[in-house]
Order: structure tokens, then C-alpha cells, then sequence
């Protein structure tokens, strides 16, 4: 059987970079290379009803191999890339028996992943790490997560000794610009529930999730002589470093943890006549997503009151919620989740994502989808890394939610915790 890293390198190679810019769906064509290899893949190894529609949807059924009726479940993940950073020509270097120091990404331009610095490299001593040649993405978010279920469905194929319910998978286009779960068709992939493979280090489970907002903020400004500019010259430039400062300035991404929010500012383009802000607001906590919001528009009525109507234009775009909602209800699913990750050997470190998934969206479009680990860290960027031995267990976690799904009594779905969380 192919190995998850022979398929994980494979999936790399090609360049599935989205763009929040295009309104098509896919937003880059690209993407569809990728489905298309999948698709081919899939059929070939035995997989049932392979699918690729109109959206670049890849869809695929491993039949169950019981007498029994089970749960139907879905294992779920996405085929783009960052637009952060570029993913062309990835060039994935391997690192076998990590010593725990530093790794030299780049030594003709000093581009160093450090050890300090990234701390959770040291989890990994001895290991096999996958990282990138210091110029581009790695792309294990979320190809690791593709190789890892793709791995899994072939084993479980080629082991029928292995008892499991009828599985379906989904590989998604456009995760990255927020728009991976806008045209999956729930009805169609007819599973009882899901798990994106998606997550960070090995080990993790998340079913928590920040609500999310975009906001975009636009100074109108007026712009003369600066010689006769006296009562005159309105600079929008000054009036966004105003409205910064207004926002509480602890309440960033970088100052913040766990389930604390944040507003993020992501761009701004300005000069004396416009100045337009990009932020993302988000908060796990629903009351203070709104308190949040809230406070944007405040101070966008107080600053147009200090300087004049419509000097400041305010636009939130709601984005995604926080799964939480519609995963507690259905707490069994989480359990089965735990209890792999627990078969496989390791410590279920369950915690809120600070961020989303497609599984947030499919959450409350009627699919509960928790997030497991697919092994990455420090996606979007030049410093990405992932462990072989990550990406082996996370298989290993999927065959065996597969198998204790196969083994199901309707019992479990009264699961305790759902009255505790």
C-alpha cells in the first residue's frame, strides 16, 4: 500500500493556491488538477459512487462490510491552499531523527526554523519532520489531511477483516478564502456525522470554534493644498489611526489565547483622501461576538458625529459560528473521536480552534462535524512543518473511529457529556 507521505509529496507538487479575489467557484483552476488526480486515485484503489461535480467536489463511499445498520459517517478535507503565501514549486525537505535544535531551512539566505522560537518542534525529537526550503508554504494545510484519509480508505480496502460502516468522503475546493463548505451538498453525501481532518499537532480534537466577522472600514477624507489646507484638508489617514487606537488594544491576535477574542487587522491602503481598514473580529463566546460587533459600530457612529456623516463607512460580513451549538447535542461523536485517538496510543488534547473549519459551516448546515489533527504546524507560511509519524497516526485514528463505529450500540448516543459541557 502507497504510504501517506509518498501520497502527502504527490498532492504538494501541485500548486492549489485559492484567490479571495475571484468570485468563480473554484476560485483558481488549479484546483481542479487536484480533484481530478483524486478522482482518478479513488476509482483505482476500489472506492464506491466517485464523484467530481460542477464545484470541484470530490465525493467517494467506502461500503460497509457488516450485516448490521451503523451510523453512516464522513471523513472531510480540503484540496486548496493559503493565499498568504505562495505554494508554487514546493520543495519539501525531510529531516529524520530530529535532534530537537534548529532546522536550516535556507542557509544562503539565513532562514532558520527555530527551535526556540517555535517551541513545539521539541515534541517531535527523534521524529521524521517534513518542512519546506525557506520559499514557499508546505501546503499540509490541508494535503496532509487529503493523504491521510485517502491512506486510510486504502487500507481499510485492503483489509476487510476490519468491520466498518458505510463511510463517505468529501475533499473540498476554497476552505482557505472561506468558501469551502458554501456549495456541499449535505443531502447528497448522506452521512450521520463527520470530522474535517484539519487540526494542528497530533493529538488534538475540537468541536469549539470562534464565531467570525469580516470588517471593512472606509475613511473618506478630503485632500488640498497642504500650503491652504487650514480647516480644510480632512486627512482619512489620520481619522483610521484614530479609530485604531480606539479598539482595546490587549484584544489582538497576538496578546491573545485559548478562548479570548480578538479584532485583527489584516491590511490597510491609504492616502489623504481614503484610507480603507480590513479586520477580522472574532470571539468563541456568542455574547461577545456581538459585544464586538457592537462596539465597531459605535465608534463608527461617534467618529462620523465628531467629523461629519459618512466620513467613516462601516461593512461586517458575518462569516461562520461557532460549531459548539450543534456538535454538544450529538456529544457521542466527540467520544468516538477520543476514544481512537486514545486506541492510538496517544493524549486527546481537546481545545477550542482559534479559527475555523469547514466543519463549522457544515455544523449548521446540518452535517456536526468536529475537527481531528491531520499533524501540521505553522500553516500559511514558510515555517510550516509536519511529522511523518503525525500524519501515521492521524490514519491510524480514522480506521479506528471507522472501527468502533462498526461495532456501534445506540446506547452511546446518550453520551453524559453533553449534560456537562
Amino acid at each position: 500500500m502507497e504510504s501517506v507521505v509518498d501520497r502527502f509529496i504527490r498532492y504538494i507538487k501541485i500548486d492549489t493556491m485559492s484567490d479571495p479575489e475571484n468570485p468563480a467557484f473554484p476560485s483558481t483552476e488549479t484546483q481542479w488538477t487536484l480533484a481530478k488526480m483524486l478522482v482518478a486515485e479513488l476509482e483505482e484503489m476500489g472506492m464506491s459512487e466517485v464523484s467530481l461535480d460542477d464545484n470541484c467536489y470530490v465525493m467517494a463511499t467506502l461500503p460497509s462490510n457488516i450485516d448490521k445498520e451503523v451510523p453512516t459517517i464522513g471523513f472531510v478535507s480540503h484540496i486548496d491552499t493559503s493565499p498568504d503565501y505562495t505554494a508554487a514549486n514546493v520543495n519539501p525537505q525531510f529531516h529524520p531523527n530530529y535532534d530537537g535544535g534548529d532546522i536550516v531551512l535556507d542557509a544562503e539566505n539565513d532562514i532558520v526554523l527555530s527551535s526556540s522560537y517555535f517551541e513545539e518542534l521539541k515534541l517531535y525529537k527523534g521524529q521524521t519532520i517534513i518542512t519546506t526550503d525557506g520559499n514557499t508554504l508546505l501546503g499540509a494545510d490541508d494535503k496532509a489531511g487529503v493523504a491521510e484519509i485517502m491512506t486510510a480508505m486504502n487500507y481499510l480496502l485492503e483489509h476487510p477483516e476490519i468491520k466498518h460502516g458505510k463511510i463517505r468522503i468529501c475533499f473540498t475546493p476554497d476552505e482557505e478564502v472561506g468558501k469551502g463548505a458554501h456549495c456541499f451538498d449535505v443531502e447528497k453525501f448522506g452521512a450521520d456525522w463527520a470530522y474535517t481532518m484539519d487540526g494542528g499537532q497530533v493529538g488534538e480534537l475540537e468541536y469549539e470554534n470562534f464565531n467570525a466577522a469580516g470588517a471593512k472600514v472606509v475613511i473618506n477624507g478630503k485632500n488640498v493644498h497642504p500650503g491652504s489646507a487650514k480647516n480644510k484638508m480632512v486627512n482619512s489617514m489620520l481619522i483610521a489611526t484614530e479609530f485604531m487606537a480606539s479598539l482595546p488594544a490587549e484584544d489582538v491576535p497576538e496578546r491573545t489565547e485559548g478562548y479570548e477574542g480578538f479584532f485583527h487587522l489584516s491590511s490597510v491602503q491609504g492616502e489623504v483622501e481614503k484610507t480603507e481598514l480590513s479586520y477580522i473580529i472574532r470571539d468563541h463566546d456568542a455574547a461577545k461576538f456581538e459585544e464586538r460587533k457592537q462596539l465597531m459600530k459605535q465608534l463608527t457612529a461617534d467618529l462620523n458625529e465628531k467629523y461629519g456623516e459618512k466620513t467613516i463607512e462601516l461593512q461586517l460580513k458575518e462569516q461562520y459560528r461557532n460549531m459548539r451549538e450543534k456538535v454538544v447535542p450529538v456529544m457521542h461523536i466527540v467520544d468516538v473521536a477520543e476514544e481512537a485517538i486514545k486506541k492510538a496510543g496517544l493524549k486527546p488534547l481537546i481545545r477550542p480552534i482559534r479559527g475555523g473549519t469547514d466543519g463549522s459551516q457544515l455544523s449548521f448546515m446540518g452535517l456536526p462535524c468536529p475537527n481531528i489533527f491531520a499533524g501540521g504546524h505553522n500553516f500559511h507560511g514558510r515555517y510550516e512543518f509536519v511529522p511523518v509519524e503525525s500524519m501515521e497516526k492521524a490514519v491510524e485514528v480514522i480506521v479506528g473511529i471507522a472501527e468502533l463505529v462498526g461495532e456501534w450500540d445506540k446506547s452511546r448516543e446518550g453520551s453524559p457529556k453533553a449534560e456537562l459541557v
